[in-house]
């Protein structure tokens, strides 16, 4: 399997190929076709298991790849169906150390998950659109 672009620039998967036509899957639709050889490109640098990932939402993706325990996917189901919510409320409603909350914190800031705001006049943080969109789309709601 690998990662090939097609003329119109999309990514698709090489399943199994000819001298002369490839069988391609496109992950993001999953639906399966036969192209031209000489109409597709190999990309290098990109894993065929990455071109296969974009089967799943890239919210979902950004959510299920930021959490990396339960404890961090409950922190983040937490502040988007609840919050948002001050550091001092999250540092005594969860069983968080400072370092370990802020550290997941930083890491959702970094993945473009959470960002900081006011929360009943303290520091706090709250969900991004990408992060409701991802926690609706794996809790079903």
């Amino acid at each position: 399997m690998r990662t090939v672009r097609d003329e119109s620039g999309d990514l698709l998967l090489l399943l199994t190929e000819s001298s002369d036509a490839c069988k391609v899957r496109d992950p993001e639709t999953g639906e399966e076709g036969y192209r031209d050889r000489d109409d597709l490109e190999t990309i290098s640098g990109e894993s065929p298991l990455t071109t296969a990932a974009r089967a799943v939402p890239e919210s979902a993706r950004a959510v299920l790849t930021a959490a990396h325990d339960e404890r961090a996917l409950g922190l983040l189901v937490d502040l988007s169906e609840r919050g948002p919510h001050s550091v001092r409320y999250l540092l005594s409603a969860t069983d968080l150390c400072e370092s370990d909350l802020l550290g997941l914190l930083t890491e959702f800031r970094a993945a473009g998950l959470v960002e900081e705001t006011d929360a009943t006049g303290e520091r706090g943080y709250a969900t991004t659109e990408t992060a409701d969109e991802g926690v609706a789309l794996l809790t079903g709601e």
